[in-house]
């Protein structure tokens, strides 16, 4: 196990390079100078031309690059141009509220998705079944800036129920303002776990397995909790691990609807701008969240399903093998 985390760990770094060198590249190219944004619109001709020099923009694209890369490897993310502020600092400052909304949001796709799922599977081509598919369907096909925006007008600008901008300061203001974002996000999540968990428990639901454990008089909660939903995991986990690394990379849209001071938002505002190093810094570092997020899922299969696990166990004693 720890030699396959050790693999996936060394695969991040061409994933990394390649991300970086794609941003890189497209920022460099799109309209705007740098050195006015710093400088502002009113600097005179000779203090742009001495701040390009001081930032190496007159250098070719390869090696502005090189030397992001050379600073990026000792841990240098670069200085914001809007504010001078270390890009780290900002990215650390803003993640764990991106954090918080992720982790809402999933919590919302996974209290809908997977009750919704497994009802649909165990009444099959019912009514039930029926709603739920179309349902799940309108939840993925929905865009979340449009449901956004609709829960804003009902909920904070026609009832008045809850605020429909920032980050409230306390438990309770905070909680408030978390209701609205994180259904925004978790509808779209729960339409696909709804149709995974669907999808899964169908496969196991007729088994041969699930046949004896009622023949055995086992209740059907704990039939269905215990055999069926536990060995439909393995695709549920997947599903669900995907949709908290997108999360996790930053809601740009949802964030910006409702004012919420996360790291999509950073982005958006960053992007706007053309500040290139707290693009580049955001971009990194949600690559680095979504890789750790695909390789907790991937450590999950081991608890999850035995067999995986006996895999890894069975695949690294073959090399150690070989190797003596």
């Amino acid at each position: 196990m720890g030699k396959y985390i050790l693999k996936r760990l060394f695969m991040m770094i061409p994933v990394l390079l390649g991300v970086t060198f794609i941003v890189f590249f497209i920022m460099s190219l799109t309209p705007g100078d740098p050195a006015a944004i710093i400088l502002g619109d009113q600097a005179s001709a000779e203090a742009l031309a001495l701040k390009r020099i001081e930032l190496g923009l007159n250098d070719p694209l390869i090696i502005r690059y090189a030397k992001y890369m050379g600073n990026l490897l000792q841990g240098d993310l670069g200085t914001s141009y809007k504010n001078q502020i270390s890009v780290a600092a900002q990215v650390w400052d803003k993640f764990p509220n991106t954090a918080m909304l992720a982790v809402a949001g999933i919590f919302v796709a996974l209290l809908i998705g997977i009750p919704v799922g497994i009802l649909s599977a165990k009444k099959q081509y019912t009514v039930m079944d029926t709603s739920s598919m179309v349902l799940s369907l309108i939840g993925v096909s929905m865009p979340n800036f449009w449901l956004g925006l609709l829960l804003s007008l009902l909920f904070a600008l026609k009832l008045g129920w809850l605020p429909s901008q920032g980050m409230g300061q306390g438990f309770l203001p905070l909680l408030r303002s978390l209701v609205l974002p994180a259904i925004t996000l978790g509808t779209g999540a729960a339409a696909t776990v709804v149709r995974m968990t669907r999808s899964s428990m169908l496969e196991v639901i007729r088994q041969d397995y699930i046949s004896t454990a009622r023949a055995k008089g086992i209740s059907e909660k704990q039939v269905t909790n215990r055999h069926m939903l536990k060995n439909a995991l393995i695709p549920i986990v997947t599903a669900v691990g995907l949709q908290f690394g997108q999360l996790l990379g930053g809601a740009m849209l949802t964030e910006t609807i409702f004012s919420w001071p996360g790291l999509g938002r950073l982005m958006v505002e960053s992007i706007t701008s053309k500040d290139i190093p707290m693009v580049l810094g955001a971009v990194i570092f949600m690559a680095v969240m979504f890789s750790f997020v695909n390789l907790c899922v991937d450590i999950l299969y081991a608890f999850i399903d035995p067999r995986i696990k006996s895999q890894y166990g069975k695949g690294f004693g073959k090399k150690k093998g070989v190797a003596a």
